[in-house]
């Protein structure tokens, strides 16, 4: 069986930055599909957050996304991801003042509607304080048992410190949520550390706890995975270059993997491309590459077997 026969699921992987520019053409026919592809092109973290915040300004009905959703779908199906976890940007969408229930009901009629069985992460912008988080994190507990599984933050490490969010997190897991937390991506394992305090189930990147032995140890010993998204890593400027990335120790160092895609459209990379990444720049055997697949069922948050 190759590797694109191989049921799969996917962990990592956020609705808004798996618009393809075809897809967003579809969405916005007056704009010139070169200078959307120039928008899918940047340096360095800053560079593509930039890129995103433009890519989802032009999300605005829930007609929007249930058709972005739709497209996305489409592609897990063809690589055969069978279960897919999808993360929603729901603190944008607060933020925007966008109607979330509706948006909501969208992309889960969608998902009703797909060969993957779907399930849903709630995200909140780190930077915008407890408060906030607190906000998303009632959005999921109000849909836990309505295909959302967990709650979590991302956005800027440095400018959000995981020690804010204590209370959010303790009220996330009091409702049946499961947690996970971007940390360890561009600040250090003290980053990821502070996530594990804060009760994360899986760790989002992670990769700068390469730099810890001791962390190493605490996330191979408690059996806490890092999903870890190569493309997304060097094209944000996380990591220098492929020959430095630190996928390969983490993995000899006994810490569970699951790869992931991240923004697959904005990082020019599918799941099935993150395993022959692995296979081909990293030296992982066809057996390797089948644990890191089983990994991806295992930790997941919901049952997804294939």
């Amino acid at each position: 069986m190759t590797l694109a026969d191989q049921p799969k699921a996917e962990l990592h992987l956020h609705l808004e930055g798996s618009i393809e520019p075809e897809t967003l053409l579809e969405l916005k026919p007056a704009l010139a599909l070169s200078a959307i592809e120039e928008r899918y092109r940047y340096e360095d973290f800053e560079g593509f957050i930039e890129s995103y915040k433009w890519v989802i300004g032009h999300l605005k009905a829930p007609e929007d996304y249930a058709l972005i959703t739709r497209r996305l779908l489409e592609r897990l199906a063809c690589e055969n991801v069978r279960y897919a976890e999808i993360t929603l940007s729901a603190g944008v969408m607060v933020l925007r003042r966008q109607d979330f229930a509706a948006i909501y009901e969208a992309v889960r009629g969608e998902a009703e509607a797909s060969p993957v069985r779907v399930r849903w992460v709630l995200d909140a912008i780190r930077q915008e304080g407890a408060g906030h988080a607190m906000e998303i994190a009632e959005l999921a507990a109000e849909r836990a048992g309505q295909g959302v599984v967990a709650f979590g933050i991302g956005g800027n490490e440095a400018r959000g410190p995981v020690e804010w969010f204590e209370e959010v997190f303790r009220f996330a897991r009091s409702r049946g949520l499961r947690l996970t937390i971007h940390a360890g991506e561009t600040v250090g394992p003290e980053s990821v550390w502070g996530a594990l305090r804060l009760g994360a189930e899986r760790i989002g990147h992670g990769i700068r706890a390469v730099e810890d032995p001791a962390l190493l140890a605490h996330l191979r010993e408690h059996d806490i995975p890092l999903e870890i998204c190569v493309s997304s890593n060097l094209a944000t400027g996380a990591v220098a270059s492929l020959r430095e990335h630190p996928l390969r120790r983490i993995y000899e160092a006994g810490v569970p993997v699951v790869l992931g895609s991240d923004d697959p459209a904005m990082f020019h990379t599918t799941l099935e491309r993150e395993y022959e990444l692995a296979a081909r720049e990293f030296g992982f055997t066809e057996e390797e590459l089948r644990g890191l697949i089983e990994n991806s069922f295992r930790y997941a948050f919901s049952a997804g077997e294939p």
